[in-house]
């Protein structure tokens, strides 16, 4: 007995040891970032960057810039070995494709070779949207949908622009949430306004989110369209695939743009990007008041309402578009005064902006005109306004992590390396996230 509990002794008193419990304790905030990063990985199902560049630019140094410690090591290069899968496997997918281009799919060939009508008219296609459509979008910008009421969510103003953003969810949380803005622009008619929304080929040059624009569908009688859009989201998410039907009504140059998602079993659904089946973005336009107030109806009103479902947390979605709306918004601005320069040099607009110019004609009275949002409807209690205080917290978390995982790599390049690229993707985070469409 004796000579076990020397030998115990003998054992404990080797540096080996306590250089392994050392290890052990500088490993927790490593432990704690890596806890963290699941959780968050689990709510906006990642697709992790990987430190493969990182990897090939420091090459052997990776290795010997881990942190200390035997146990430590062997997670770091772990951890490496993992994230590079992802990237290894995009890197294939975008090399095939460029080296074996993908011929054009049956279903392309039917939309591309189909007519806008069959013999019985406007009825036989499902993606054709209707009345119905028009008057459901009038209930809901005139705040008689019978929905809650609105939190307002901010105001912002420019030289020449000013914003304001309201947003809601639905009772029981039964759907996305909802959100409804307004914007008003000086110097721009609303027939220049509509053809900017609808202009996808432009849009691509403004809306950095939008990275792939092809119509699949159309109609020369009323300007029905089938889009289909790819949005770039941030690091950790999937890019999103919208498949989007759109029509145009017009009600005595108050134009009403109703777009929604299309569920259509012909276009065909891929792993990546993500299809979103339920959206919603539609919007009235109209010219108003001048924001000099001057009495001149020389501005522009856009009123819209947009919900979606894309498939992260809620209150992760509603911390990223608080965060990057108004960053989106902005680009509106410098947006269509290029626009406009391009129409006055005399550039041909685009096929998406004929299409635009093809709109139904309703009468007057059947749409009542919008008058801004009443005090009553708009409710800005100190219970939300908490609760959007206390939503604040997961930015801290999420910097605390980057923090700590800092801690857990202290030496050499990569650990600063890595708390630059966290800082950095966080900061994109806020203006990235912007998912309201315009």
């Amino acid at each position: 007995m004796a000579m076990m509990q020397k030998q115990t002794f003998s054992i404990l008193n080797k540096p080996a040891i306590y250089e392994t419990f050392a290890d052990l304790l500088t490993m927790f905030p490593f432990w704690v970032a890596i806890v963290i990063g699941l959780v968050l990985g689990w709510s906006w199902k990642p697709r992790w960057v990987s430190f493969l560049v990182l990897g090939i630019r420091t090459r052997p140094r990776l290795v010997w810039s881990t942190p200390p410690g035997f146990g430590a090591r062997r997670v770091w290069l772990a951890v490496t070995a993992l994230t590079a899968y992802p990237v290894l496997k995009d890197a294939w997918l975008k090399f095939r494709s460029w080296m074996w281009p993908r011929g054009q799919s049956s279903a392309e060939q039917q939309f591309e070779s189909s007519s806008c009508f069959g013999s019985g008219g406007e009825g036989n296609n499902d993606w054709a949207l209707t009345t119905e459509d028009l008057v459901e979008f009038c209930n809901r910008i005139e705040c008689q949908d019978g929905g809650p009421k609105w939190n307002e969510l901010m105001e912002r103003s420019t030289e020449g622009m000013f914003y304001q953003a309201w947003r809601r969810d639905p009772v029981d949380n039964a759907g996305p949430t909802e959100y409804r803005s307004r914007t008003v622009m000086d110097n721009v008619t609303p027939e220049e306004m509509r053809d900017f929304f609808w202009d996808d080929e432009f849009r691509m040059e403004w809306d950095d989110m939008v990275i792939h624009a092809k119509t699949w569908e159309e109609c020369p009688r009323t300007g029905s369209m089938v889009v289909q859009w790819v949005r770039k989201y941030p690091f950790f998410c999937k890019d999103r695939e919208y498949i989007i039907t759109r029509r145009i009504w017009d009600a005595g140059s108050t134009y009403y743009c109703v777009t929604k998602g299309y569920n259509s079993s012909k276009i065909p659904r891929m792993a990546a990007p993500r299809r979103v089946d339920v959206f919603y973005s539609s919007w009235r336009i109209r010219a108003v008041e001048s924001l000099k107030g001057d009495g001149q109806m020389t501005a522009c009103e856009v009123l819209l309402f947009h919900h979606e479902e894309m498939g992260i947390q809620r209150d992760l979605a509603k911390l990223g578009i608080r965060q990057g709306m108004w960053g989106c918004v902005k680009k509106m601005q410098p947006g269509m005064l290029k626009y406009k320069a391009l129409r006055g040099q005399g550039k041909p607009p685009s096929k998406c902006a004929l299409m635009a110019k093809i709109n139904t004609k309703v009468a007057t009275s059947f749409v009542r005109n919008l008058s801004l949002l009443d005090p009553s409807i708009v409710e800005t209690d100190e219970s939300g306004g908490v609760k959007e205080k206390s939503k604040g917290h997961l930015r801290w978390i999420i910097l605390g992590g980057a923090l700590a995982l800092a801690c857990g790599v202290d030496r050499g390049a990569v650990g600063k390396v890595l708390v630059f690229g966290i800082a950095r993707r966080l900061g994109r985070l806020g203006r990235k996230a912007d998912i309201v469409t315009y």
